[in-house]
């Protein structure tokens, strides 16, 4: 399936409310049926303008959207790392997504209780944050306590480990998360092994009133201030307010948005975001039946690319034909594109541009 990006924050900040409001309007944007793999996990479409400038072009019948995976992932608790609340499962769940979305209260309701007594966004981060630190150093402390051990029977590979993993306990133990912990391009693959808590990317989301969503308040502000300290990435949405929207018509939508003043739902900003945040690129393919976007992280070459829509395709890769969306729409068609040169042939190592129309020539 596609990129999975994991919901997560305290109880009674309005994280369900936003998934559940992701996932409706999902099925309804660009005709994609929405799927529920487990009860918690929503495949949602990612708005793609220039998707639907390709269908206008090429007549296709069958169009096929980008999507992403949203999982909502249970309330966390002081004291998870402990195991309290659902704790291991939690942090379980956190493992298996690539991207974290932190929906943070910032909304003052008498009706729903904050789990602390009171709302106060910076506490509530630094809470989650502490707790996702401490599995991190558990973790690190057990590869750690392991290659001391094997450092003193004289494997001279696990002294190395000592070092490299004494680095994270050391920030970890500070209340660094990792993913403030410089990047070494040499040890990717050791580190994506690693899989730590607080090395996945992070978007936060403040979840605020419908009143205060253009105003802004002192809550929103703590979450922005936060957040530059951090180099992370803030939208502000209100989540009643979008699973309303959610529950329109399609038609009515827009012009409920245009009576609030606003140019998108916020969830669209969030589906965005989230592709944003883990830096993907999208192509797409108009050879047969249906226009297809693929997603892909950026950077990646054709081959890998060619892989995505089959492992044949990867495995006996000739070269890629490639067309710029640009070329494509100012030129009308494919053929009309060919005939004017702006077709191009490139081999294995090019790399895919987002936006870019791919046919694949391929031989098994």
């Amino acid at each position: 399936m596609g990129f999975r990006c994991g919901i997560i924050g305290l109880p009674n900040v309005g994280k369900s409310t936003i998934f559940n409001a992701v996932t409706a309007a999902g099925a309804a944007v660009a005709n994609y049926p929405f799927c529920t793999i487990e009860p918690n996990v929503g495949v949602v479409p990612v708005p793609d303008d220039r998707l639907l400038a390709i269908a206008a072009l090429t007549k296709h019948e069958k169009v096929t959207p980008t999507v992403m995976e949203f999982l909502d992932i249970a309330g966390l608790v002081k004291g998870a790392s402990k195991g309290e609340g659902l704790g291991n499962t939690f942090l379980g769940h956190i493992r298996d997504v690539d991207a974290v979305v932190h929906i943070v209260r910032c909304f003052d309701d008498p009706d729903v209780a904050h789990i602390h007594g009171a709302v106060d966004p910076r506490s509530d981060i630094e809470v989650v944050t502490a707790e996702l630190i401490l599995a991190d150093l558990e973790t690190c402390e057990k590869r750690i306590n392991k290659a001391r051990r094997q450092a003193k029977v004289g494997d001279k590979e696990a002294a190395k480990d000592v070092a490299y993993y004494g680095r994270f306990v050391e920030s970890l133990g500070k209340g660094v998360p990792a993913r403030q912990i410089p990047r070494d391009e040499k040890e990717i693959a050791r580190r994506n092994e690693l899989n730590l808590l607080t090395d996945k990317k992070v978007l936060y989301v403040a979840n605020a009133s419908d009143a205060e969503l253009k105003t802004g308040n002192g809550y929103i502000s703590q979450v922005e201030d936060l957040a530059c300290d951090e180099g992370a990435e803030v939208i502000t949405i209100c989540g009643d307010m979008e699973a309303e929207i959610a529950t329109l018509p399609e038609e009515e939508r827009k012009e409920f948005m245009d009576d609030l003043g606003l140019a998108e739902s916020g969830l669209s900003k969030l589906i965005k975001a989230g592709y944003k945040l883990l830096d993907l690129i999208t192509f797409y393919t108009v050879a047969g039946p249906e226009l297809r976007a693929w997603t892909v992280p950026a950077g990646t070459h054709a081959q890998k690319a060619a892989g995505k829509i089959h492992t044949d395709m990867e495995r006996g890769f000739i070269r890629a034909e490639i067309l710029r969306y640009d070329d494509f729409t100012s030129a009308g068609s494919v053929a009309a594109a060919k005939e004017k040169g702006l077709v191009k042939i490139e081999g294995r190592e090019n790399v895919i541009h987002d936006g870019d129309i791919v046919y694949f020539r391929f031989n098994v």
